[in-house]
């Protein structure tokens, strides 16, 4: 990883399947005086999606085991401390004990066959242009 210019080069976009493992990164937080915050990349929808690791029920991160933050289906999100589901797309949950509260999203770019995440503080708002 690397920084440039604002954003912070995660990894190869070949690294990220459709709904399989994503890839975890510390966040340097400006909220927070830059401190590294977890943060994790996955692809759904044919694009790369950016999340603080911070489950919105309790401050716990959502993999059990480093990377696997999708459920068996590949479709939802899930915390493996509560079950709770979260749609890949806008960050909300769906199901669980924190239902329509949202991830945090990080701007995501792809370019040049590398995934970059923005290092601009993250809105707390639903991910513009996100399906539902």
């Amino acid at each position: 990883m690397s920084e440039d210019r604002g954003w912070l080069d995660v990894c190869a976009s070949e690294a990220l399947a459709e709904g399989g493992d994503g890839v975890r990164f510390e966040w340097p937080d400006p909220r927070d005086d830059g401190r590294p915050a977890p943060a994790f990349v996955v692809r759904f929808d044919g694009r790369a999606r950016a999340w603080l690791n911070r489950c919105q029920h309790t401050a716990v991160e959502l993999d059990w085991l480093p990377g696997h933050f999708f459920d068996d289906s590949g479709l939802y999100l899930i915390c493996a401390m509560h079950g709770a589901l979260y749609e890949p797309d806008s960050g909300e949950c769906v199901a669980g004990p924190c239902r329509g509260a949202n991830l945090v999203p990080l701007r995501c770019e792809e370019r040049d066959g590398r995934v970059t995440v923005a290092l601009a503080q993250p809105s707390n708002r639903r991910v513009p242009g996100a399906v539902r």
